[in-house]
C-alpha cells in the first residue's frame, strides 16, 4: 500500500488574495472607527462617562424652592417599588455630535433606583411667567423642569394628552418625555399632597425636600412612577414614568404621585 502523507500542501488555493485584501480592509476600517471613537464599546463608555458625571444640587437657605435651583425629582417608593429618581433614558443610538456631543430630542425618561445627583437625574426649575432667577416658587405657580445644558441639551420635561399614537409604551397612559420646544406642554405646577390642605397652601412658598405633587398644567394629570411597569434601559431595569393621577378610596393621590424636589441639603 502506498504511503499517504497527512501534510497539507504548501501552496495556497482558492481566492486567497481577495480574502487577504478583505481582511486588510476590515482591519483598516476597524482601526479608523476606533480612532474616531465609533466602536460600540467606546460609545457605551462615552455615554456612561458623560451621563453619570456628578452634578451639584442647589443649596436652599430658607427651605424653599427657587427659580434656577438644580434639583432631583425623587419618589420615595411604595408597596411594589423602591426609591427612585426621574432619569434621562437614552442609548448610544440616540446621541448626536452636532453642534457638540449630547443626547437627541425627543428623549425618553424613566425612574432609576440609582438616586445620585448627576447629569442623568438633575433638573433645573425654570421660569415660564417672567419670574426672575432666584425668586421663590409658590404652590400652583407654573414652571418648567429642564435638564442641564451641555451633554443633556437643556431639554424640557414635556407631556400631552394621551392618544392611540402617543402614549407610554408599557402602561399606555399619558406619556412624559424630554423635548426642546419649551412650550405650554412643558408647564408644571407644585400642589400640596394633602387635598384637605391644598386650598390653604395655594400661593404659599413651595418647600424643598418635602412630599408634594407635580401636576401637568395642560392635562391636570400628576407625574407618576409605576412600580408594576418595568422597562429595560441601558442602565438596567427601571420604572416607567407617566402623567396620571392615582386616587385611593378617599380621593387622595397615592404614593405613585408623591415627589420630593431634592436639593443638596436633603440629607
Amino acid at each position: 500500500m502506498a504511503n499517504v502523507s497527512g501534510r497539507r500542501p504548501r501552496s495556497k488555493i482558492g481566492n486567497w488574495v481577495e480574502e487577504l485584501y478583505v481582511e486588510e480592509d476590515a482591519m483598516k476600517e476597524y482601526e479608523e472607527r476606533k480612532a474616531r471613537g465609533e466602536l460600540a464599546a467606546q460609545r457605551v463608555d462615552f455615554l456612561r462617562e458623560n451621563i453619570f458625571r456628578p452634578v451639584t444640587l442647589s443649596l436652599t437657605s430658607d427651605g424653599g424652592l427657587h427659580f434656577g435651583d438644580v434639583v432631583m425629582l425623587v419618589n420615595c417608593g411604595g408597596q411594589n417599588r423602591g426609591r427612585s429618581a426621574v432619569s434621562i433614558n437614552t442609548n448610544i443610538d440616540s446621541l448626536t455630535k452636532i453642534p457638540f456631543p449630547g443626547i437627541q430630542a425627543p428623549c425618553g425618561i424613566s425612574a432609576g433606583r440609582n438616586v445620585h445627583p448627576c447629569i442623568r437625574t438633575a433638573f433645573i426649575i425654570t421660569s415660564v411667567d417672567g419670574s426672575p432667577e432666584g425668586s421663590t416658587l409658590h404652590f400652583e405657580q407654573s414652571f418648567a423642569l429642564k435638564t442641564t445644558e451641555g451633554f443633556a441639551r437643556g431639554l424640557y420635561l414635556t407631556s400631552d394628552l394621551q392618544s392611540f399614537q402617543k402614549c407610554a409604551s408599557k402602561s399606555r397612559l399619558q406619556e412624559v418625555n424630554l423635548d426642546d420646544s419649551g412650550s405650554f406642554l412643558s408647564w408644571w405646577k407644585i400642589v400640596h399632597f394633602d387635598p384637605q390642605e391644598r386650598l390653604e397652601y395655594e400661593g404659599h412658598p413651595a418647600p424643598a425636600n418635602t412630599k408634594v405633587l407635580i401636576v401637568h398644567c395642560k392635562t391636570n394629570n400628576a407625574l407618576a412612577v409605576l412600580g408594576n411597569q418595568l422597562i429595560w434601559t441601558p442602565f438596567g431595569q427601571e420604572y416607567e414614568v407617566t402623567a396620571h393621577t392615582f386616587l385611593d378610596s378617599h380621593k387622595a393621590e397615592k404614593d405613585n404621585n408623591h415627589w420630593l424636589l431634592c436639593t443638596s441639603d436633603s440629607g
